[in-house]
This record gives C-alpha cells, structure tokens and sequence, in this order.
C-alpha cells in the first residue's frame, strides 16, 4: 500500500483532513433568541469563508507540481477578450497597493478551470493537446465559446440554480416530491437553454401563478416558502426571506422578520441596524395576497402524496399583512397603535402598489428593477469563480454601504473589496439584458480570472481583497464523480425516478438520496458535501472521509482495474510503452503531462513488479493527488 501512496494519497488525505472540523467563529452579534439563520450560520460569518479559502489556497498551491507549458505566449488583453472592464478595475487596485499579481496560468491550467468552472467537466485530452498546440491569440476566447455552448454548461447551472433556490423533494417544512423536483429542475434548464434573462427568471419565479406544481416548474420556488404548523403570517415572512436572500443578497431581512436591528446587526449591518421589524412586514406584505393549498393526487394514500396550487386570493384585497399572531416560528405580531394591517412598501424606495395591482407582480417589478439586483447577481456569480465575493458572503450585502461616491460614516467602511468594480459589472450586466452567458463570459476572459493560484515570492494575505491570486476551490461532489468516470471511460448508468437513466451526477435532479436513496455510491458522492438543499448547504470544505472514500471506495477502485471493458482507460493502454501509458494516464485524469521527477518515479514504479497491477496503483494514486481533487 506503501508504494500506491507514494504518488500522493497521505499527502491529498493531509490536505483534506487539515479542513475536517475546523473551528469557526461563532456568530458575531449577541442576540441568542434569533435562531432564523439555523444551521446554516456559517455561511453568514463574515470572513471566515475569505480566511479558509486563503488557507487552502496557500497549503494546495505549495503541493503543487512546478508549471509546464506556455504562460503568456497567448494572453489577451482586455479589449482582445471584449473586456468588461474588469482588468481594469482589478490591477489598477493592485498597482495602487503596490502588489504584483500572480503570472498568468499555463495553457494546462487554464483549460482545466475553465472547463470545470463553466461545465463542471475535465478536459478531453484530445481537447487539451488541441488546446496547447494552438497558436490562434483568441484560442482562449474561443474556448470559452465552445464551452458555453455544451450541453454541459446548462448540467452545471442547473445544478447552482438548484441549490440556489434549494429545489429539493423534502425538506423540514414541506414535500415538493420528486414530480415537483423535476418540473422546477426542467424550468431552469429550459431557462437556460433559451438564454432567457435573468431578470425574467427571477419574475418568472417570484410571480408564478397555477394549479399545479408536478407541471408548472416556477410554481415550486414560492411553495419553497411554506411553513407548517403556524399562523399563515409565517408563510408571508418565509417567502419574503427567500426571496431577498435569493435576489438581493439580503439575508438579514430574515432577521428582521423577527425583530428590530438595531440591538442586534450592529455589528454586521449599516442598513440592517437602522431597519425595523416593521419596514420588514412591509416587504412581507407584497406576499400577502398568495393562497398556497395542495391537492392529493388521483390515487392518494392518506392525501399522500400531492402537489400544490399558487393562486392570488382576490377576496383578501383589502386585507394585507395582518398583525395579530401570537404563536408560530416567529415572535408575535401584534398592532402597532391603531394599524392592523400592514400594507407593502418597498422600502428602499418607498413606492407602493397602484390600486388593484398584483402585489407579486410589483414586488418582481420592484425587485428587477432595483440596482441590487443586478449589484447582487453578479456578486454571486464572481464569488463562484473567483472563490470569493466582491462582497463576502454574498448573501450578507448591506445597501447602506455600497456607493463609493457617498461612503459611509466612520466606522464604517465601504463594505465591497473593489465597490467601482462591482457597480460598473452590475451596471454592464443590465446593458447586456441580465445575460448569464454574457457574464461568465465577461469573467472567464479577464486576466483577473486567468491568473495562477501559484505565487511568485512571499505572499501576504492582506492581498486577497485585490485579487492578485486565483483562489483554488475543492471539486464539487458531482465533479469529482463525473471526472472519475469520464476520465476512466468507465461510464455508469443510473435509474433516476421521473429522469430516465442518467450518467453524469452533474444530471441528477437534486443531492438528497441521488441516484436512489440506497445506492453504493452515495457514500462516495455525500462524503464531498453536496448538502440537501434545506439545512446542510454544499461545502467546499475537505475531510478526512473524503481523502478516505478516494482511496477505498468502489466507485473508484472498480476505475483502476487492469481487466474488464477494453474501451477502459487501463485496458485500452496497458499494451503501450511506460512512458506513453504514463502520459496518457496523467492526461486524462489531471490534463497535463507528468514532470520529469513524476515520469521518472512512475516508469520506476511500472518496472518494479507485474506491470498491470502496478499500473493500477498508478492510476489509483493519480485520483488522490491534490490536482486532481482541486481546482486551481
């Protein structure tokens, strides 16, 4: 066993068991009664995300192999990649601070992070050699057109729409079913496929109207605010949460649903410690007009299972957002004075619904309409391929501190690392329509985004707001599955209920027991975090099972074999030369070539006792090496 690791399995099971219960701050602000953000605190602790994403950059950097292969020979400039403007923002930064960035990447690692980052794929080898060799100056250009035309793309932002609107069958509030999984999952893909704007998505799903949720997709991002058990207050409030989570970046609005902020986000918030509870019922208030019922489906056991119906409820017109609950999730409403209805205002404007308007209606209006929006999008968007937000977590914005030309007072700082930035790629996203493609491809063509994770020299991590790196993010747990099988070309087939058979985990329709709930290779595919949409969010964290589950499970070790399919990886190339098997070996599964010290200890390694056993030990260690669990 010795001998299989010494290609790198401790070293990837250091890395990864280095982030398996790491500490993290508690939450920053004394008010113990909240408990709105539940589990899912983490993701609201200012800069612990920043620190880890640092730390693990820093340690997998270090354990990279040296670079190979041409790094500047086909850099664009800004105006080649039909800049955004991004560059320009970004290294003036640096330069004002004095910080040289990191060297570009290498043609082999930029086609290896573009193409997971936009896909969610490895590279061919074909596709890499084909790269490489080519001396066109857009080839990198042209690349990210291919890849935003693969069907692949759309598996990918599926797959992020989906946890970012948490389209799950059950949760611990209510049941989509499986029916109503597919039908929001179908939703986003044909969104995607059509290029449909993002702004039109997002009325699409504030708005959703029907009688049923197994046939109408959008319907199933409102039902996603349900709460059982309480007054129908807090279903008003829920959605409200969701929805200014999703769309605005405004997760304290859900802390705000509860109480005042001052007292309790002063210490997170600008905007958030000047809101009442009061202005929050207000944006309550937009939902509440929206009767949500389920109906048991023909056959039903015990009115199990059943889908939903959305529909507004025109005899409640006058009725708005009642304050008179004193039990539920959340503390009593009760009047304030004489008032015991709440009528909606947005409240970063002050507008109000017209006379007899759809009050979902005017909020996506208002919503779409609002700068943040746009501001909030594409923060979400560069914090995945950047690896940090502009703004971080991009969930926890604060709009009283966006606006460079009217900062805040003292203490308090503008809170993105780059706000003219920011503003400037939110803006050109609005001129662009709200296009997802437009966008991604903005960031994918930057020098920003294209340079190394690796450091030349002594780097400071007071550099990390500038941008001078590229930060390395953990494979997803549908990448890391769909990179071994695609690399093996041992392809499995899965019977996913309601979706056919499904290869690529990138497909399935949601995390929760997927494929099926006792499938072998679950364990493999939870043990990266890929969360359930509901109370565990997906995790870019490592640990000591991961590294594990690399080693051991059958999903993996079944990919190594020397016997078997002769259109495998190993059996289709055990006839070859070392040096050729080792090649093709490396590019497959980490889509480069072996440096000269790894060719040199792998041919060692092939000689030293029966060729195809140890030529399975090379492939094993191949997939538990830290280039190929990381994107970096």
């Amino acid at each position: 066993m010795v001998s299989r690791l010494c290609f790198g399995g401790f070293l990837l099971c250091a890395v990864l068991a280095g982030q398996d219960g790491a500490s993290v701050p508690e939450y920053p602000v004394a008010h113990p009664e909240c408990v709105r953000f539940g589990p899912q605190y983490k993701r609201y602790v200012a800069n612990a995300h920043q620190a880890a994403v640092t730390a693990m950059t820093s340690l997998v950097a270090s354990l990279l192999p040296p670079a190979s292969g041409s790094l500047t020979a086909n850099a664009q400039t800004p105006a080649q990649a039909g800049g955004s403007g991004i560059d320009s923002y970004i290294f003036a930064a640096l330069n004002a601070a004095g910080v040289t960035p990191a060297p570009a990447t290498t043609d082999y690692e930029f086609i290896r992070r573009v193409t997971l980052d936009l896909t969610g794929r490895i590279p061919t080898p074909a596709r890499v050699l084909s790269f490489v060799a080519d001396s066109t100056p857009s080839k990198r250009a042209d690349l990210i057109e291919e890849l935003l035309a693969k069907p692949e793309w759309i598996d990918k932002w599926t797959m992020f729409l989906g946890d970012l609107y948490q389209n799950n069958s059950q949760n611990s509030q209510i049941r989509r079913y499986p029916d109503g999984v597919k039908a929001f999952n179908d939703y986003v893909r044909a969104a995607l496929q059509a290029g449909k704007p993002y702004d039109q998505m997002a009325r699409d799903l504030i708005t959703a109207t029907g009688n049923n949720s197994y046939q109408d997709g959008a319907l199933n991002f409102v039902v996603g605010g349900v709460v059982t058990g309480g007054p129908i207050q807090d279903i008003f409030d829920q959605q409200t949460a969701n929805t200014f989570d999703v769309f605005l970046g405004l997760s304290h609005v859900n802390c705000l649903l509860c109480h005042n902020g001052r007292g309790h986000l002063d210490a997170l918030s600008l905007w958030g410690s000047q809101t009442t509870r009061y202005q929050a019922w207000q944006l309550a208030s937009y939902l509440s007009h929206t009767d949500i019922t389920r109906t048991a489906v023909a056959g039903a056991v015990n009115n199990q299972p059943y889908y939903w119906n959305v529909v507004e409820n025109t005899a409640r017109a006058h009725i708005d957002y009642p304050l008179n609950t004193t039990t539920g999730n959340r503390p009593a409403r009760q009047p304030v004075g004489s008032e015991k209805n709440v009528a909606p205002v947005y409240i970063f404007n002050g507008d109000t619904p017209k006379p007899g308007d759809n009050y979902r209606a005017s909020l996506a209006s208002e919503i779409t309409g609002d700068f943040q929006f746009a501001r909030a999008t594409v923060n979400r968007f560069w914090a995945y391929f950047f690896g940090v937000g502009l703004v971080d977590p991009p969930d926890q914005f604060d709009p009283a501190r966006q606006d460079p030309d009217n900062p805040p007072p003292a203490p308090w700082t503008l809170q993105a690392s780059n706000p003219r930035l920011l503003n400037a790629l939110a803006q050109s996203f609005i001129d662009n329509k709200y296009d997802l493609k437009w966008l991604m491809r903005s960031i994918a063509n930057s020098q920003a985004y294209q340079l190394s994770s690796r450091y030349n020299g002594t780097y400071n991590s007071a550099w990390d707001t500038l941008y001078a790196r590229h930060f390395v993010r953990r494979l997803w747990s549908e990448e890391v599955h769909d990179a071994v099988a695609q690399s093996s070309n041992i392809l499995p087939k899965y019977a996913v209920p309601l979706n056919g058979t499904l290869t690529w985990a990138m497909e399935f329709p949601e995390p929760l027991n997927t494929p099926t709930p006792r499938d072998p290779v679950l364990p493999l595919l939870d043990a990266f975090l890929r969360g359930n949409r509901d109370d565990q969010v997906r995790s870019g964290e490592g640990s000591i099972s991961q590294a594990l589950d690399l080693m051991n499970d059958p999903f993996v070790m079944s990919r190594t074999k020397s016997t078997g399919a002769a259109t495998s990886l190993l059996v289709a190339n055990l006839s070859v030369p070392n040096d050729q098997l080792v090649n093709t070996l490396f590019l497959s599964v980490l889509s480069r070539y072996p440096t000269s010290d790894e060719m040199t200890q792998a041919v060692k390694h092939l000689t030293s006792g029966n060729r195809n056993q140890q030529a399975e030990n090379l492939l094993w260690s191949l997939y538990n090496k830290v280039d190929f669990v990381f994107n970096y």
